[in-house]
């Protein structure tokens, strides 16, 4: 499942010294499961705008928490600085990265915009996606008179706070909470030194376009050819060459791959080559790995690889290395956010290791992450089959159902590796559950309660498995009778990792829920495991038989 993971990028009217700036980034960094990705204070905008990351609820928490300590320590009565403000948190909005839709985001934002409006006292507008009404939409009409006109701006009717009083905080202001799409800053690179060239392009794309005269003699606009996109000309004298810089403030309306292509076209059409890209800041996995998947498309290439060959396919075809190197680990969100999460994971064992960590005396891995382990090999023959008859020679024309196939397989294989460590942990879980203190009664009801639903959870992650492993059956079916028929026995033997896949949770099922008081929930849980088991023994059974009438076939020939 893809972690669910907000960005939040709220701008305090403060620049200058640093002490209280710390004094806010640590209210931010006191909440667990958020990580601070940036802090970028200007002297002469007296603003520091601070990005951080995490899942939502931490993030929601972590964004009050640093409104509030603004709010202690920043008077608005006495700041000044060249950038618009109306608050000591002036803006604070919420941007989906992984895991969850704008309209759960906008849920969040408005979520925090009541919070600050009824525990702080400070006047709250919603904006962008988070408005309640159009006109507020646009931050600029929100911010519109700051700080100074805010007083005469409580009292109009018309610019009733969405939440928080009708009442001018001398103190802080008011606060405008949002929630956007993910903004990314895009360079692209040119082979010349001509800011007027670079320019011409720049205005050939963005949306905004440019001005010409018409027949009239008046001046009229000429929109650019992408949507939701800033961009300029300019020439770094650090690198010796002109670039194109975007802003794309919506990359589900145009991608970064998207933009790329299009310079490189109009870039192409003024006799300009482009020579590769550069990402200002960091940018959302799910973009790389669309960008890889375009890529290889218009090559006619599978695109059920890796999540780390999309990236890599990414990269080199946008040219990200081409002034500094593209780090992954740097440069994209959730792998920025990740860090060292996979240190002591099963998954990120080696073979040797993770055979090793279950010989040794440990009871833990066991049956279960074995099982789904074995599960997941299994599905990523039939994944590799796939991909080997999307290059089959006299097969071009195939490639995109092979493809299909492949990124079917690459979801299933990667859910069932997720379980390797899910079932360990959930039986680790048990183990926790029975160290708890059972000295009074009310301790061992509290024990025994842990114990049942730690119970409950360890038979439900070998059922899922059992869930997530049947569906592949189709893949290895579908590759035995129409893959490519040099690989027909790797395709079988994924059949037969499967069912053992299947058998094994399903034998983990029956132990975890043989203990359980809940006969309501054994014994369902328990028949429905039976009816995959049973379906997944048929079906390789059959895949088995077909397949040996294909190698008879072969034999024949």
């Amino acid at each position: 499942m893809e972690k669910r993971i907000i960005e939040c990028v709220p701008n305090f009217s403060e620049g200058r010294d640093m002490n209280i700036i710390k004094q806010i980034t640590g209210a931010i960094e006191s909440v667990e499961g958020v990580r601070l990705l940036d802090v970028d204070p200007g002297r002469d905008t007296n603003r520091t705008v601070v990005t951080f990351v995490g899942e939502p609820e931490a993030v929601v928490e972590a964004a009050f928490r640093g409104v509030r300590k603004a709010s202690e320590l920043i008077d608005m009565s006495k700041h000044h600085g060249e950038h618009p403000r109306m608050g000591a948190t002036d803006v604070c909005p919420l941007v989906p990265v992984s895991g969850l839709t704008m309209e759960e985001t906008v849920v969040y934002a408005r979520r925090l915009a009541e919070r600050i409006g009824e525990e702080l006292s400070i006047p709250v507008y919603c904006y962008e996606n988070a408005a309640f009404e159009e006109k507020r939409r646009n931050l600029a009409s929100c911010r519109a008179g700051e700080y100074e006109g805010l007083r005469k701006k409580l009292a109009d009717p018309e610019w009733k706070p969405d939440f928080g009083p009708s009442v001018f905080n001398v103190r802080s202001g008011a606060t405008a909470v949002g929630a956007r799409d993910f903004l990314v800053a895009f360079n692209i690179n040119l082979n010349t030194t001509s800011t007027r060239r670079a320019n011409a392009i720049a205005f050939d794309v963005r949306e905004k376009g440019r001005m010409v005269k018409g027949e009239n003699g008046q001046m009229i606009n000429v929109p650019g050819t992408l949507k939701c996109v800033k961009a300029i000309g300019w020439y770094i004298k650090e690198y010796g060459i002109a670039q194109i810089s975007m802003n794309l403030t919506n990359i589900s309306v145009t991608p970064v791959h998207i933009a790329f292509d299009e310079v490189c076209r109009k870039a192409e059409a003024r006799g300009i080559r482009v020579t590769g890209s550069e990402l200002v800041g960091l940018i959302p996995l799910k973009s790389m790995l669309e960008a890889g998947r375009y890529f290889l498309e218009k090559q006619e290439r599978s695109t059920g690889v890796p999540d780390d060959e999309l990236v890599k396919i990414a990269a080199k075809s946008m040219g990200l290395s081409d002034i500094n190197r593209f780090d992954p680990r740097e440069k994209i969100i959730e792998y920025v956010i990740a860090g060292n999460d996979d240190q002591g994971k099963l998954r990120s064992l080696t073979l040797k290791d993770f055979m090793n960590e279950t010989a040794s005396e440990s009871v833990a891995p066991g049956g279960g992450s074995v099982s789904a382990y074995i599960g997941s090999l299994g599905v990523a023959l039939g994944t590799m089959v796939a991909n080997i008859s999307g290059h089959k020679r006299g097969w071009d024309h195939r490639w995109k159902e092979f493809s299909q196939w492949a990124e079917k397989g690459k979801d299933i294989q990667n859910r069932l590796l997720s379980f390797v460590d899910e079932d360990t942990e959930a039986f680790n879980r048990i183990l926790e559950a029975f160290g708890l203190p059972k000295k009074t009664e009310e301790e061992r009801v509290a024990r025994n309660s842990a114990i049942a639903e730690a119970t409950r959870n360890a038979a439900l992650v070998p059922f899922r498995v059992m869930e997530a492993a049947l569906p592949a059956f189709a893949l290895i079916r579908e590759m035995v009778e129409k893959g490519n028929p040099n690989s027909v026995t790797d395709a079988a033997v994924g059949a037969l990792a499967l069912r053992s896949c299947i058998r094994g949770a399903y034998l983990n099922v029956r132990i975890n829920t043989a203990g359980l008081d809940d006969r309501e929930f054994t014994e369902d849980l328990v028949s429905r495991g039976k009816a995959i088991e049973e379906k997944a023994i048929q079906e390789e059974e059959s895949i088995l038989e077909l397949t040996g009438k294909i190698i008879n076939r072969s034999g024949q020939n």
